[in-house]
């Protein structure tokens, strides 16, 4: 780890919040990369969402090499899952803008930088996202990256799929939304959803590979293992978007029929490659 930049270098009004769940084995490169940023953020908060095993003693042992004024740790009683996990260290930042990582995670060293610096040019945009790139766990982050194309979306490509990974996501810290506690599957494409059709301006999408993970998308261990509870996480989201009165009852029925053939897909293709 590199104690100067987190000692000596001013830091942007970014707080980021990392839930963390028995993820001895990760954590550490994901607190790492956000300690290599060009721009660091404020602070980083780390959430344990009662982990069972040696979780909180690696959260404690990062923050006391990174100093307890940047990394702070929240310890949950009971687990709640990453959306009450977010929405706990949400309450807790002193920044004016979120940022989103995963434990098993992380970020290009410019992340920060070139996505803090769009969105305080921009100020009337709640929220942007990133590209994700798959990565090998000895992989460095090693390219440059000089300049950047940011496009706006869509509300119906926002429909027909998630585009934002959670890791990629930046938004206001004061945005009236947080993440829904009672979805535990595609809770963050509901939360985008519902900024996306409650904002008076759009989100964005930065066109580069800023955040990295480290499994296949589908089909390996984690979250998303459960391709049947991604699912219903993604059909969920469309109903509340629909109760909302964000879309049409067909466009609801459109919808959730394209997510289930996307759904059989996955199923085919992990069949294929024998997961």
């Amino acid at each position: 780890m590199d104690s100067y930049n987190i000692f000596n270098t001013e830091k942007v009004s970014v707080s980021v919040i990392i839930p963390c769940y028995q993820c001895t084995s990760t954590i550490q490169r994901a607190v790492d990369s956000v300690a290599q940023q060009s721009l660091l953020p404020r602070e980083v908060i780390l959430v344990d969402d009662a982990s069972d095993d040696e979780t909180l003693e690696m959260l404690y042992s990062i923050q006391k090499s990174y100093g307890s004024n940047w990394v702070k740790v929240l310890s949950l009683k009971t687990n709640g899952g990453p959306s009450l996990a977010r929405n706990a260290a949400w309450e807790l930042v002193d920044s004016s803008y979120v940022a989103f990582l995963d434990a098993d995670d992380s970020w290009h060293p410019q992340k920060i930088e070139i996505q803090f610096s769009w969105m305080h040019a921009h100020s009337e945009v709640e929220l942007t996202g990133h590209l994700m790139a798959f990565r090998k766990s000895n992989e460095k982050n090693t390219h440059e990256i000089s300049s950047v194309v940011t496009i706006p979306l869509s509300k119906t490509r926002f429909l027909l799929s998630n585009q934002f990974s959670t890791p990629t996501v930046m938004m206001r810290s004061n945005s009236k939304f947080r993440f829904d506690e009672k979805q535990r599957y595609a809770e963050d494409y509901l939360l985008w959803l519902t900024v996306l059709f409650s904002s008076l301006s759009t989100v964005f999408l930065i066109e580069e590979n800023l955040a990295y993970m480290y499994k296949a998308a589908y089909g390996e261990s984690g979250i998303s293992n459960d391709l049947w509870a991604m699912e219903k996480g993604e059909l969920s989201a469309y109903k509340k978007i629909y109760d909302m009165e964000y879309i049409q009852r067909y466009e609801y029925w459109l919808l959730s029929c394209y997510s289930f053939i996307k759904f059989l897909r996955r199923i085919v293709i992990r069949a294929l490659k024998g997961y």
